[in-house]
């Protein structure tokens, strides 16, 4: 299988990406402290300082997501609750950044973002939540119950399942007791 493989690939890729964004915002704060720059009157203290703490807050989310793509990995379950939606934000994420890069630094950052953002998808799409379960068609080639909603998934199973046991018995879809031939 890919699942596996491809969840680890993610979790390296999100790590490494959590240190370069937190170094780079580190750097880019320590250079605006260093040379004293100002941005349209604004303290250069506050920016060196925002700029650290940005590096570390977004370094930090970016490990939090490599640590979800490595559970996956590990456990070779699809994630859920809190680390499925983590996942999800980095996507969405990754999407919106590459979006943004493509006129800011060029079309190389924008392919690594979707890339990343790829592998995300990738990582999230192939542990099928319902495993067991009819997908939106059945393995007799027609519609199954997977292409409506649970509760209605749910009572379509039982209806079938109840005529499956009528037809079993012998007795009639109308109801009463089968006809007995002598």
């Amino acid at each position: 299988m890919v699942r596996r493989p491809v969840a680890g690939i993610v979790a390296v890729v999100l790590v490494v990406e959590a240190f370069g964004i937190g170094m780079l915002n580190w750097f880019l704060g320590t250079l605006v402290d260093r040379q004293n720059m100002s941005l349209a009157g604004l303290d250069p203290d506050a920016m060196a300082t925002s700029s650290k703490v940005g590096g570390v807050v977004f370094g930090l989310y970016f490990a939090l997501c490599g640590l979800a793509a490595l559970l996956v990995a590990v456990r070779d379950r699809s994630p859920s609750g809190f680390w499925r939606i983590l996942l999800i934000s980095a996507a969405v994420v990754h999407a919106l950044l590459g979006a943004f890069t493509v006129g800011l630094v060029g079309w190389g950052a924008f392919a690594f973002l979707m890339v990343v953002f790829g592998l995300i998808l990738l990582t999230l799409m192939t542990y099928d939540r319902h495993e067991g379960q009819a997908g939106p068609w059945s393995a007799q080639g027609g519609p199954g119950d997977g292409g409506s909603a649970p509760g209605e998934a749910r009572e379509a199973g039982e209806a079938r399942d109840a005529r499956e046991a009528m037809e079993q018995e012998g007795t009639p879809e109308g109801g009463g007791p089968a006809p007995v031939t002598p």
